[in-house]
């Protein structure tokens, strides 16, 4: 191929890239290749020569007329003057280009993301995604040239443009095979370091699905007899009911079995699933809860991002759903090894911040809830009764479904604020488990959640708990088992406060109730757990008082006076105002009735401002002014 067809090809090339200029540098090319076609004519090589003198280094030209000689020297000097012309031109376009101050920032910043020094890589990141001026293409051009760790971080800037981030990579069409997917990826995993419920529902799973498979999925997909009706809180379509069930197991196998997951192909699974449930929270929320359990294991952090889950990520971030967020939030912090080293396993949510800022985190706010309640809607706010009610609600910019998340962290943006879940995921199968008929004590749920709130730091800095009901109790159990631990020691010297909603310090009458109706709020264990003036509880009462009062603890209790709704035709006052009295600090009677006691009706409601000053009281040394 000659020397003018290469250039005409790279010049047809250069057409179809580049940014606005790159024309003129074309026709420079064009006009090139036109000048090194008439020197092609004016020369020729005699490559005969070339074996006739094979040992010399030497091409022999043929002598040519004068006239061609002459043209052969005016061909030169027009090519040369070409060349000085395309020079010209190419130096003043990249010239221009330097005189592009977002391009040269674009670069500069790129190039310092990747600096040895922390600091710097950081303040490059925050830069990065602050600058309003970007083009599309440059942040195509970003996207293209940022690392695993500038990704992460760009993610977890607040509203940051998710044009930083590349798309999933393109994925077969799955929709017809992915409960096939779910179920192989499922049966591929052991059975070992998960829960027995866990592995009997698993087997369950996969041996009544196969049979709904058999029968073309027909009739309400159920786990049989013996098992639970779990399509009741679903969808109606029953390939949905099986991914919700198969997530749900694959929620808890990502705890101890994160690398099988991944070399199984589990990330590319679960991206598909992602993006073909997109009207499904809820099956979302529990995919986002097994990517988030994965990346406490950094060794998935490479494949994660490869797989596309960043970019998820992000856009969960900003969803309006503070739910989805939180769990997005949970997943990034994990992978964010630059800023963060606290991991949150399953159950720790992050409530505030859930993205980097500037502001200092000063000191932490955990909220607990009770028996069958949850990390988000325990604390919700308070449910509207009437339509006039919920019109009014809508028309409030304040009204939020979780307060904590929104009212308290900005009136209090310097603090941390976690929220704990605990048995929320397995609650409806432990009731069905032939391996377990009865529910983990307090004693083992208080060990488990110190361990995960000792991996996510909570004991380095001042603590407030805020608890409800049983959640309470769970409260004051953690800090005795703390006190006698060692290792612990930090998290009861930097409790500072307590804030108890409704607690049956001294038990609750419902014990004395039906079991039909006392296992509405309590189950098994929990109820005699849960007996008025029960031994277990006198005894952790009069301990938690003892390191209450050593330890200088404020304390704030609120006590309900309204009777709860817990069946047809049943109201009771499930702690009564001499249950919920601990004997230490300040007691509360709110009308209103247990479910409603922590959820404040709205932001200048005297339940929520009184909540925010015993917060600020409590921490008032530590500066938490806005």
């Amino acid at each position: 191929m000659s020397v003018a067809a290469l250039r005409l090809i790279h010049c047809r090339r250069l057409s179809t890239a580049g940014p606005p200029g790159v024309n003129k540098v074309l026709q420079g090319c064009l006009f090139i290749t036109y000048e090194v076609v008439a020197l092609d004519k004016a020369v020729t090589i005699d490559t005969s020569a070339i074996l006739q003198e094979k040992y010399k280094s030497y091409i022999y030209l043929r002598a040519s007329p004068s006239a061609e000689k002459e043209n052969l020297t005016a061909a030169r000097r027009e090519l040369h003057r070409a060349a000085k012309r395309f020079l010209e031109i190419s130096s003043k376009l990249f010239l221009q280009s330097l005189d592009d101050p977002h391009e040269v920032a674009l670069w500069v910043l790129l190039k310092r993301t990747q600096s040895s020094n922390k600091a710097v890589r950081l303040q490059a990141v925050q830069e990065l995604a602050e600058n309003p001026h970007w083009q599309d293409y440059q942040y195509q051009t970003a996207a293209q040239v940022i690392d695993q760790r500038t990704a992460v971080g760009l993610a977890r800037t607040p509203q940051v443009d998710l044009r930083f981030f590349r798309h999933p990579p393109a994925l077969p069409d799955l929709e017809d095979v992915s409960e096939d997917c779910l179920r192989q990826l499922l049966a591929s995993l052991p059975l070992s370091e998960v829960d027995r419920c866990v592995q009997y529902f698993t087997s369950l799973a996969l041996r009544e699905s196969n049979q709904s498979m058999a029968a073309q999925r027909g009739g309400l997909w159920c786990f049989g007899g013996n098992g639970l009706p779990y399509a009741q809180s679903l969808t109606s379509v029953p390939s949905e009911k099986v991914e919700s069930f198969c997530l749900q197991a694959l929620v808890q196998h990502s705890k101890s079995h994160c690398d099988h997951i991944v070399a199984n192909g589990g990330l590319q699974i679960l991206q598909r699933l992602y993006q073909l449930r997109r009207e499904s929270l809820k099956i979302q929320r529990n995919i986002v809860r097994i990517i988030g359990n994965l990346a406490l294991n950094e060794g998935t952090h490479q494949a994660i991002v490869q797989s596309g889950w960043v970019s998820v990520l992000a856009e969960t971030l900003q969803s309006s759903s503070g739910i989805q967020a939180s769990h997005a939030a949970r997943a990034l912090a994990n992978l964010d090894r630059e800023t963060v080293k606290e991991k949150y396993q399953d159950g720790i949510y992050i409530l505030h911040p859930q993205t980097r800022g500037n502001q200092p985190i000063k000191a932490d706010v955990l909220f607990v809830h009770g028996i069958l309640g949850a990390a988000f809607k325990t604390w919700r706010q308070k449910d509207r009764n009437t339509l006039e009610e919920e019109r009014e609600a809508e028309s409030q910019d304040d009204y939020t479904e979780c307060w904590p998340k929104s009212w308290l962290a900005a009136d209090c943006p310097n603090l941390r604020v976690l929220s704990v879940e605990y048995d929320s995921h397995l609650s409806d199968w432990m009731a069905k488990c032939p391996a377990e008929n009865q529910r983990k004590s307090m004693a083992y749920r208080s060990r488990e959640l110190l361990n995960k709130l000792k991996l996510a730091g909570v004991g380095e800095r001042p603590v407030v708990w805020v608890a409800h009901s049983m959640g309470g109790l769970l409260v004051k159990k953690m800090l005795l088992d703390a006190a006698d631990d060692p290792d612990l020691q930090g998290l009861l010297k930097n409790t500072k406060g307590i804030m108890f909603y409704s607690v049956p310090h001294h038990g609750t009458f419902m014990a004395e109730y039906s079991v039909n109706v006392r296992y509405l709020l309590f189950p098994s264990i929990e109820v005699r757990e849960l007996c008025k003036d029960s031994p277990a509880l006198r005894c952790l009462n009069e301990g938690f008082l003892n390191i209450a009062k050593e330890n200088e603890i404020k304390v704030l209790s609120f006590a309900e006076t309204r009777p709860t709704n817990i069946g047809p035709m049943i109201k009771i006052l499930v702690v009564p105002t001499q249950s919920a009295d601990l004997g230490l600090g300040e007691l509360i009677e709110v009308d209103v009735d247990h479910l409603n006691i922590c959820k404040p009706e709205k932001k200048d409601s005297f339940l929520y401002r009184r909540s925010l000053q015993f917060i600020q009281d409590a921490l008032a040394s530590f500066q938490l002014e806005n």
